[in-house]
């Protein structure tokens, strides 16, 4: 509704400032009204990123995709967060899953080659 949409457009504005506490904050409320919205777990999972939450930024992806298989920013930001770890197979998987429902993601093939040589010492 209007209410999840305010929220999602200041928590976007706050995580935009640095504010990610603040961000998650407004995250934490849209989750609670629209709890089917899986753009609103792939935001809170940034916010939570961000702050430090590892877990229980991958634990709002997987209910994005829960919600929506197919939310290619979800992969994305696990790909991201498995990049932060060390994990570059778990980066190159989640990035690759991306490309497939989003083959024209911007600077999607050189991320590509860049995760690949990492994962699998590939020079290609």
């Amino acid at each position: 509704g209007p209410a999840a949409g305010l929220l999602m457009a200041r928590g976007v504005r706050n995580m935009q400032a640095n504010a990610a506490d603040e961000a998650l904050a407004d995250f934490d409320a849209v989750v609670v009204l629209s709890p089917k919205m899986a753009e609103a777990y792939t935001q809170r999972a940034t916010a939570r990123f961000a702050t430090g939450d590892y877990p229980g930024a991958v634990a709002d992806l997987r209910e994005a995709l829960t919600q929506d298989p197919r939310h290619f920013s979800a992969f994305a930001t696990l790909s991201r967060i498995a990049e932060a770890r060390g994990d570059w197979k778990g980066a190159l998987a989640a990035w690759e899953k991306l490309l497939e429902f989003n083959p024209q993601a911007p600077g999607g093939a050189e991320r590509l080659k860049e995760l690949r040589k990492k994962a699998l010492g590939e020079e290609s």
